[in-house]
């Protein structure tokens, strides 16, 4: 069975560089992304933007003998078991990037109350990018700042892939947010993004990715329990 996995780590500047701009190639691997992280929200021209030496890697494997086999034998794989990372199945799509367009729209259906990771991953159309940073820094500080979400990031390979990674206590929380069914002022800023972009779109591909987390590995800024308990 198909297996995805998502990745944090801190590796020195040459060596993070190197695999952004080549990213590694293993038996079992169907695709990668391999991108430095950012903070949801900061603005733009700081470095806590774009963190070169904060790498996030979002990779699709043929089953999970290939995860193990590149985690124990390669440098990079080697490098990124000194961090964090969660181990997903694959639950539905939307929208669609080429790479990950085998992808069915929906594999199995969601329980309202476990705990979902949610992955988008975007190649951006560079003359939008000042309305896509308008509009999408205030859904950043809103993931960011949500109290249901256990872990909340970028990432950014340039000069057109963006990706955020979140994990909700639940999907109910995560789809009352991308509703605006939540309370209080932030509530519209995501509905608000979204029908910016059916105007005129920010993208040339983009996909929402929604996962059950499996397990974690590892541990992230001092925290190793970053995959909440299911609720009730």
């Amino acid at each position: 069975m198909s297996l995805h996995s998502f990745h944090l780590a801190d590796m020195p500047l040459r060596s993070a560089a190197g695999v952004l701009v080549r990213p590694p190639k293993a038996a079992g691997l169907r695709h990668i992304e391999v991108l430095a992280g950012m903070e949801l929200g900061a603005p733009v021209p700081t470095p806590r933007r774009m963190q070169l030496r904060h790498l996030a890697v979002f990779a699709e494997w043929a089953e999970e003998e290939a995860l193990e086999a590149f985690l124990a034998r390669r440098p990079f794989g080697r490098a990124l078991g000194t961090g964090w990372h969660v181990r997903l199945e694959f639950l539905r799509r939307w929208g669609s990037i080429r790479e990950l367009a085998h992808l069915p729209a929906e594999a199995t259906r969601t329980d309202p109350g476990e705990p979902v990771v949610a992955v988008t991953l975007a190649r951006m159309r560079l003359p939008e990018l000042p309305r896509f940073l308008h509009w999408g820094r205030p859904v950043e500080r809103q993931v960011r700042d949500h109290p249901e979400t256990t872990l909340a990031l970028a990432a950014m390979r340039p000069p057109r892939t963006v990706s955020t990674f979140s994990v909700w206590t639940s999907s109910r929380a995560m789809t009352s947010m991308v509703f605006g069914r939540d309370g209080g002022d932030a509530a519209h800023r995501h509905r608000a993004a979204m029908g910016e972009r059916e105007r005129r779109d920010f993208h040339r591909e983009f996909t929402t990715l929604r996962f059950r987390p499996r397990s974690e590995h590892g541990a992230w800024r001092g925290r190793s329990d970053l995959i909440p308990e299911r609720k009730g």
